[in-house]
């Protein structure tokens, strides 16, 4: 089947249906002149036919309820691979793991990453956008046409394609066997005995005992990484390995994922950019509109592929993807100099099993600050305090300024619509189009996704009049270009109102990116923690990249923060240098 010169998309969750007089149809210039390129199907949703549409955008623009999606394809956009359904997402082209390295997905959210895991892995047959009937293994083989593609499921077909696959929400692992153990999950699935080392080099020993349904989201997702290292299989596939974990742990698991594609062919979806950089051998960018339709591009070397990602623009391919480069740069490296306008003394708190010491310090106004350390250190506990949240057993911080507060676990506690929230809210209206809400007004506030509820949260944050803004962990489910996108805008924000900000977060290129000063967390997580004063950043980011043994340099073209590769030349000039946090540029 050819690739339709356009595509409509029609969100049924949005889709008030005969509500609304069916306004997409009787506005569509095509249906006025007796074609049917709108029809109304067996449960009342209208259909529109893409080869009678003429992409004039009106219905787009008079739906009441911002549900239709029509988008014009220029030029080639390659081989249709899968379709769901009528008016629904679809995915062109393919991606394929290479024998030695780790292959990257590397795309926004929405844009057909995971659905591309889901086809590797078998989850999903390919139908070649003909949703006509379901296809088979067999069926999808006779429609394949190159050599590389159809070798593969070939291999899928005869058995020789066993898939190991970790999956993007991690929680599904709590309801599969609520009542099972971390150590009799890992048993279960540790066939050649290798649990023990696995679970050393992972940090895992403290939650053994500890039943799944009880599991924080960092030990689920630790779990889900170690069934699946566990498996003895042809092909690893990880779908955001680095969710709900802090950076330390993060570089754990990325440490096992490179050792493992020494031996076995590894896959992985991840939008910590500094993480993706240090595992990735080679990159496929996914582009396209999402909840609509993705591209796969052809397969680049890791750093040409995350800078042409960036840049949006694709060399081999000659497409332009996105109209601008997403730029990184070295803004925050200096000091703001202006007067503090927040200060609050030596601080401790103490709870039954934890107890957090904080050295006084201060935040200049125009100033955001930067909050790094390992979980259940007291990161959020210091962000409560300056919230009013909890109340220090000592010392105390100035009082009398207004506050803002973004909680790390979001329960907005509202049945509405996000229109309804925005209006309850105050929202600033700015917010709703850099942070692409505007499409979500009439989605129920229960339904978002995680990265769509956070992205609401931090407007409702900025929206608020005040004169301190907190962040615990805003990058969370947030894709690269969120990422950079909130990190712009929250500096802008403070900058230009005066304001102070702390933002704690895990994501070394967003605080890397956001922070003019850092504070480092210390100590034993879950048992005591201390906070250091804030402090410069590179004096800081240097300590903390010592603690965390690794070292970064920035690339030449982009400016972003890279980490060296263990034991690689630089990697030790830097170490015998004592200098971890690099701001020369490298390649």
């Amino acid at each position: 089947m050819p690739a339709p010169r356009r595509i409509a998309v029609i969100d049924r969750d949005k889709c008030t249906r005969d509500k609304c007089g069916y306004v997409c149809r009787n506005v569509c210039p095509p249906v006025r002149m007796g074609k049917d390129a709108i029809v109304i199907d067996e449960k009342d949703f209208p259909v529109i036919d893409e080869n009678l549409c003429t992409g004039c955008g009106i219905c787009p623009k008079k739906c009441p309820v911002y549900a239709i999606k029509v988008i014009n394809l220029a030029g080639e956009t390659g081989d249709p691979m899968f379709q769901y359904g009528v008016n629904s997402f679809r995915l062109y082209n393919f991606a394929l793991p290479r024998q030695n390295g780790v292959v990257a997905l590397v795309g926004r959210n929405g844009i057909g990453k995971t659905t591309l895991l889901e086809i590797m892995s078998g989850k999903i047959t390919p139908n070649f956008f003909d949703f006509s009937r379901k296809y088979s293994l067999d069926d999808a083989l006779k429609k394949m046409s190159q050599r590389e593609l159809k070798n593969y499921f070939e291999a899928m077909k005869n058995n020789d394609h066993h898939v190991s696959y970790k999956v993007q929400n991690v929680e599904l692992i709590a309801k599969v066997a609520p009542k099972q153990t971390v150590e009799e999950t890992l048993k279960e699935f540790d066939k050649n005995n290798k649990r023990s080392g696995l679970i050393e080099k992972l940090n895992m020993k403290n939650f053994l005992t500890s039943k799944l349904s009880s599991l924080s989201g960092g030990e689920l997702q630790k779990v889900a990484i170690a069934v699946t290292m566990l498996k003895d299989a042809a092909l690893y596939f990880f779908d955001e390995p680095s969710t709900y974990l802090d950076i330390y742990e993060r570089m754990r698991v990325a440490r096992e994922i490179a050792a493992l594609s020494e031996t076995k062919p590894v896959l992985v979806v991840e939008h910590d950019l500094a993480l993706l950089d240090y595992l990735a051998e080679y990159v496929y960018i996914l582009y396209g509109e999402p909840a609509a339709y993705g591209v796969v591009s052809g397969v680049k070397n890791a750093r040409s592929g995350i800078n042409e990602f960036l840049d949006g623009y694709l060399r081999e391919e000659n497409v332009r993807f996105r109209d601008r480069a997403l730029k990184l740069d070295l803004f925050s490296t200096s000091e703001v100099s202006k007067k503090a306008l927040f200060t609050y003394e030596n601080m401790k708190k103490s709870f039954e099993h934890f107890t957090l010491n904080v050295d006084a310090g201060d935040a200049r106004k125009g100033e955001v600050i930067g909050i790094v350390g390992p979980n259940a250190i007291g990161k959020s506990t210091f962000i409560k305090l300056i919230a009013g949240v909890e109340k220090p057993n000592e010392g105390a911080h100035q009082e009398g300024l207004a506050v803002s507060y973004k909680p790390q676990y979001l329960d907005l506690g509202f049945d509405g619509s996000v229109q309804e929230y925005v209006m309850r809210q105050k929202i600033d209206l700015t917010y709703l189009k850099e942070f692409e809400l505007e499409h979500l007004l009439f989605k129920k506030v229960r339904n978002l996704s995680g990265g769509e509820m956070q992205r609401l949260a931090i407007a409702v944050t900025l929206s608020k009049d005040a004169d301190i803004y907190l962040f615990d962990e805003p990058s969370a489910f947030l894709d690269i270009e969120q990422r950079m996108r909130l990190s712009a805008v929250i500096k802008r924000d403070i900058a230009d109102k005066e304001k102070v900000a702390f933002v704690v977060d895990h994501d070394i290129v967003f605080i890397d990116s956001i922070a003019s000063r850092l504070i480092q967390f210390t100590g034993q997580s879950s048992v005591h923690g201390s906070a250091s004063p804030p402090a410069h950043k590179t004096e800081a980011m240097n300590a903390f990249l010592k603690d965390l043994g690794i070292t970064l340099r920035r690339d030449k073209e982009t400016l972003r923060p890279k980490i060296n590769k263990k034991d690689s030349v630089l990697d030790r000039e830097q170490r015998s240098a004592g200098n971890y946090y690099y701001h020369t540029t490298s390649s």
